[in-house]
């Protein structure tokens, strides 16, 4: 008997329906294989006949000894991963006649069988439950663990199910199952902007606030030069707190990606803050920009509508920066095989961190440096120009005072008061580009744009060539002395982009200055 139940392949952040046909039928001579899998499966989907098997029976049901081919269609599409036990076992089940089949061409299924017959939960719901609502499924039937995670789609009904006996009585309509409901809007609102770490916490550096509010008002790279100890890396791990809230849709956007990496904390179903993502220096390309025999999101998609941090950015490996550098420009990257081309959303800011140099003591104001002639220049040309050109605010991070340490009477800014003037900005932005699709922020802007929209006057001409020709700055470097000049500008409510604001821009250069690496 022929029967069909229908699953889902995950192809970048969206899903394809996959229909599974399970033919049982004929006589198996002795010493014969009786199990035949089509479609072009990998290893995991073949070897899950064992755990199929083994599910079955151990939760009292007969498996057939008869031939069972399992057909994945439509066959052109890599079949990848142990989720499509669920839909074969199901389908083994219906063909047998131990499952009625009415209900197998009303819902999605996937889930991966313990030997036990209990569900695990599994990567990529998300998108399998939008391809499902697409496709106009009645529901989706998953495990349980997975449930709140695909119940973020409404019109759909999200039946999780404990293990294999739970899911062969609902098909049967033994074992009544409500749907999971999550009322995402609500949700979203209550878990919205909940950061643990709050620029309140910070003493002094308020030169350094000021930079980040900047980088956070336009969207902006930041990279963080100043010796061991400084602050960089509590500055930069507050900085998704002053960035303006997530929108539903950014929201869900981030959710897709972080579900097929399949790293969603516990029982959240949405992300609804803005994600910050630390890879270790010794990180390779591959996991920082995604890809791999089985393509998945790198950490550059993982921080995408948030923060990707690199702490100690020279000793991460030349080869592995320099792969940043076109999805920095494009906002996405692109993962190509052989048979398939799959894009990565990857719009996120980049805030790195370094020191002066191997002592990190170069331009300390009380140590003295011990490194070499020519030792600093070295360890700075670990990071190419062209990188750093993408970098638009190059910013000095000194130490705090013993002083400003200790002192207590005075209160530091809090995250949500600095995220207030960021808001205001990002308005003023969004009503400028509103008629631009897929133009958010003034980082976004391109080389033409710029000319039109950040337009200085003859003062503010002659200060940019000045400083062009002193500290010898390319074409790239600056377009982004303008972007920035444009957003100090919205920060301080202005139309027009005044002789201050782009000084302070320029000022933001710290590593094109004769100063360093001299």
């Amino acid at each position: 008997m022929l029967t069909k139940t229908y699953a889902a392949a995950v192809q970048g952040v969206d899903a394809r329906t996959i229909t599974v046909e399970v033919n049982a039928g004929g006589t198996v001579a002795l010493g014969k294989v009786n199990y035949y899998m089509v479609g072009l499966p990998d290893n995991a989907v073949k070897e899950g006949y064992q755990r199929i098997e083994a599910a079955v029976k151990n939760k009292g049901y007969q498996f057939p000894r008869v031939k069972l081919v399992v057909n994945l269609a439509p066959a052109d599409i890599r079949k990848e991963g142990s989720a499509y036990d669920l839909p074969i076992a199901i389908g083994i089940m219906a063909s047998t006649g131990q499952l009625q089949p009415q209900l197998l061409d009303q819902y999605m299924i996937m889930g991966e069988l313990s030997l036990d017959g209990g569900l695990r939960p599994i990567k990529g719901v998300l998108p399998i439950a939008i391809q499902a609502r697409k496709e106009k499924y009645r529901g989706i039937i998953i495990p349980k663990a997975n449930a709140r995670e695909a119940a973020i789609v409404n019109q759909l009904d999200v039946i999780g199910v404990e293990d294999f006996h739970e899911a062969v009585q609902f098909l049967n309509g033994e074992l009544p199952i409500q749907p999971t409901i999550v009322d995402t809007r609500e949700e979203f609102a209550y878990t919205q902007n909940k950061y643990a770490k709050d620029f309140s916490d910070v003493k002094g550096q308020e030169n350094i606030k000021r930079a980040l509010e900047i980088a956070a008002a336009g969207g902006h790279n930041v990279i963080l030069i100043g010796p061991p100890g400084a602050g960089k890396t509590m500055l930069a791990q507050r900085l998704p707190g002053i960035l303006p809230p997530l929108s539903l849709n950014e929201a869900l956007e981030t959710t897709k990606i972080h579900s097929v990496a399949g790293i969603l904390a516990g029982n959240n179903g949405l992300v609804s803050v803005r994600p910050f993502r630390s890879p270790h220096h010794t990180v390779s390309d591959v996991a920082l920009v995604g890809g791999g025999s089985n393509p998945s999101p790198g950490e550059i998609s993982l921080a995408h509508n948030g923060v990707l941090f690199l702490d100690e950015l020279p000793e991460f490996k030349r080869a592995v920066l320099e792969v940043l550098r076109q999805p920095m420009e494009e906002r996405r990257v692109t993962i190509s095989r052989a048979k398939i081309s799959i894009d990565y959303p990857a719009n996120f800011m980049l805030i790195a961190s370094m020191n002066p140099c191997p002592c990190g003591f170069y331009n300390h104001p009380e140590k003295e440096c011990v490194c070499g002639p020519g030792v600093v220049k070295k360890y700075l040309s670990k990071i190419s120009g062209p990188l750093l050109d993408r970098i638009d605010l190059h910013v000095e991070v000194t130490p705090v005072s013993t002083q400003d340490l200790m002192e207590t009477e005075r209160t530091s800014e809090s995250s949500e008061d600095i995220r207030s003037r960021v808001v205001v900005a990002r308005t003023r932005q969004e009503e400028r580009y509103k008629e631009i699709p897929g133009l958010h922020s003034n980082a976004q802007l391109s080389s033409s744009m710029v000319q039109d929209i950040c337009q200085i006057n003859a003062a503010g001409a002659t200060l940019l060539k000045a400083a062009m020709q002193r500290l010898q700055l390319s074409a790239r470097a600056y377009d982004r002395i303008l972007k920035v000049s444009r957003t100090i500008a919205d920060l301080a409510d202005s139309d027009e982009i005044k002789i201050e604001h782009l000084a302070e821009a320029i000022h933001f250069r710290s590593l094109d200055r004769e100063g360093w690496a001299g």
